[in-house]
């Protein structure tokens, strides 16, 4: 399959136009893992979401040299340059004393010698234990704070600079935090990763990052059915099982899931879908490089947001703050109570 590309306005970069996300959640191994990567690159895949936080990046990196040195049974070497590799700093890592060893700490695991973007994970410095419960709360959680997150940006902008990484980004950042990012630095970002699909389609925002000249990458593109249980609620919906999800699939003689990502493709952004089953890795990749929506198709889906936030932080939540809102500015404004605003 032809994989097709978006380009990077920053830097005119290449980078495919469906990324293999390596969430483990709680039911996947980091062995299980690194195999289903083994699949995915296998199928054509060449853009591969890591993330130090999953705790499999050993694993992953150990197939990507494998791969790029020709090891991988039915799969020729892969040179470098044709790959795109993610990295994210996690919220426990934000100092500035921290940043550069966390990220070299996912270089060396990775085996590599440079990433082609790393991300800010979270916006917030605020850590939780694995597989912790829904309500569960750090006594150091802190709000967002531009200051503090200017420093932790200033490093990655040196790793720019140091030639470690190629691009930089954001994940799960808000208008109103992304607006003060702009203003304040040196280096952009070249992407937004966030959580994107049918039922959750940030109309909006999407159309904010696109005309800022920033990449648009959608996690869960599938309504993320495979989620950990602490992050369902009653009220969240499935997008699958849409009505007219199901019709277009019909249609298309498909299955739902390929109309979530025919729907990210025709959106204009990169989703990244994450199985360990090779029938529906290489139906996920065959998706986005074959049988386009019609443009009828894709008004239709437009019409079907619900704006139904899957994943929505609580663990990651303050004192002071009120509910899992106060993290995504719904209002256009940052909380942040006069306790941590610098004086």
């Amino acid at each position: 399959m032809n994989v097709p590309f978006k380009t990077v306005p920053a830097t005119g970069a290449k980078i495919p136009a469906i990324g293999f996300g390596t969430f483990g959640s709680d039911h996947i191994s980091n062995d299980q893992m690194a195999q289903a990567v083994v699949l995915a690159l296998k199928a054509g895949y060449r853009h591969i979401d890591c993330a130090q936080v999953y705790g499999n990046e050993r694993q992953i990196g150990a197939v990507l040299g494998d791969a790029m040195a020709g090891r991988i049974e039915g799969l020729g070497p892969i040179a470098r340059e044709d790959l795109w590799i993610t990295g994210k700093l996690w919220n426990d890592k934000h100092a500035k004393v921290d940043v550069g060893p966390a990220f070299r700490e996912s270089l060396q695991d990775l085996g590599l010698d440079y990433l082609d973007l790393y991300l800010v994970h979270w916006p917030f410095p605020n850590y939780h234990p694995p597989k912790c419960d829904v309500d569960a709360r750090s006594p150091n959680a802190r709000p967002y704070i531009h200051e503090e997150f200017m420093e932790t940006w200033r490093e990655l902008e040196k790793l720019v600079d140091a030639g470690l990484v190629r691009h930089i980004g954001t994940s799960n950042i808000t208008r109103a935090k992304l607006d003060l990012l702009l203003r304040d630095c040196r280096i952009r970002p070249a992407v937004q990763e966030m959580e994107l699909h049918p039922h959750f389609q940030q109309q909006e925002f999407v159309r904010y990052v696109q005309d800022q000249d920033i990449v648009v990458i959608g996690y869960c593109p599938l309504g993320s059915p495979n989620r950990p249980e602490r992050d369902r609620v009653p009220t969240d919906t499935v997008d699958m099982e849409d009505p007219v999800v199901m019709e277009i699939a019909q249609a298309h003689g498909c299955h739902p899931a390929a109309v979530c990502l025919k729907w990210a493709a025709a959106n204009g952004h990169i989703p990244i879908p994450l199985s360990t089953k090779e029938r529906n890795i290489v139906s996920n990749l065959a998706a986005v490089c074959e049988d386009p929506l019609t443009d009828d198709e894709y008004l239709r889906l437009r019409k079907i947001d619900r704006n139904c936030r899957l994943i929505k932080g609580q663990v990651f939540l303050w004192e002071e703050a009120g509910g899992w809102e106060d993290l995504w500015d719904l209002d256009g404004t940052i909380p942040c109570p006069p306790r941590y605003v610098r004086k």
